[in-house]
């Protein structure tokens, strides 16, 4: 014989309508509204054929059935708050596995990962490289590293690294015969363009640089390989500021100028918001955040 049972939702706004004695802190609690609740609230006497609250003088309370009810459901809701919490604890091992860009991964997380799997060998990091985000994690992605606006549906985003653009090149070329000594001299050496020549339209027009054909250049692909080509004095390049501080410490680049131009968009790890306190997913942001917030503290490269 199957267990008639009632109307869930209406069991939650019963639940939370009685714990507050309000239907309106109910309605905030559950984010609905407070028509919401009254309606929950109605249904679920209906079903039961019998009243559960009580209206005097603008107060709410509840019937001696209702009292009844709460209590016997109050214990039941904290054993279901128990047994989840229970899983939640198991979902802090396995394995995570996190998307971001290529160069980010190579220059700045692949280098730290082996700190995240000291403290924490119960979970196996699964690095994804991915070149574009279409703002929503895929199903097989816990966590991900997108550069934007911070803004993002659905998601929960954590600011990691602002970000700036600043010329770069190899000291090789620094020191050769063509000068760079104010802004005008990048006119005499090839510019190093990532993905399209539209950061360096962006830095030359901020900075009113005369002379600059931006329009010159090779363009490549990934922020990497043009780093590397800067650094094989092929060019100057403008260095993301999280991406070039490897190659700075290095000495294999150079800022030849103190000028940076500061993007609108940053460095943000996104997970889904209903996930992002919760187990394996919690600790890495925590750790992430852990990590950055070290680097920031001890950043005198850039």
């Amino acid at each position: 014989m199957s267990r008639r049972l009632p109307p869930l939702n209406s069991l939650k706004a019963f639940e939370a309508a009685a714990r507050h004695l309000s239907f309106t802190k109910a309605a905030d609690e559950l984010f609905v509204t407070q028509a919401a609740v009254s309606h929950q609230i109605k249904a679920l006497e209906e079903f039961l054929s019998m009243k559960l609250f009580l209206r005097k003088n603008r107060s709410l309370l509840l019937t001696e059935e209702g009292q009844s009810y709460f209590l016997d459901l109050k214990d039941i809701f904290h054993a279901i708050q128990d047994a989840t919490e229970r899983l939640l604890a198991k979902g802090a091992k396995g394995a995570i596995t996190v998307a971001l860009p290529p160069s980010l991964a190579i220059q700045w997380l692949v280098p730290r990962i082996s700190d995240f799997t000291r403290l924490n060998p119960e979970i196996d990091v699964r690095i994804k490289a991915v070149d574009f985000d279409e703002g929503f994690l895929a199903d097989d992605i816990d966590v991900a590293i997108y550069y934007g606006r911070g803004k993002w549906a659905g998601l929960h985003a954590d600011k990691l690294h602002a970000d700036y653009l600043t010329p770069v090149c190899a000291p090789s070329l620094f020191q050769g015969n063509k000068p760079l000594e104010v802004l005008e001299d990048l006119q005499h050496h090839q510019l190093l363009h990532d993905a399209s020549r539209e950061a360096w339209k962006n830095w030359v027009r901020h900075f009113n640089v005369p002379g600059i054909n931006v329009e010159q250049g090779p363009i490549f692909s990934h922020s990497m390989l043009v780093l590397q080509a800067a650094a094989l004095g092929q060019g100057i390049a403008l260095g993301h500021s999280v991406l070039v501080r490897p190659e700075l410490a290095a000495g294999r680049l150079i800022c030849p100028f103190e000028e940076k131009l500061v993007s609108k968009s940053a460095y943000y790890l996104v997970c889904h918001q209903s996930l992002a306190e919760l187990g394996k997913i919690s600790i890495f942001r925590e750790w992430l955040l852990t990590q950055v917030e070290r680097e920031q503290e001890g950043d005198d490269v850039i």
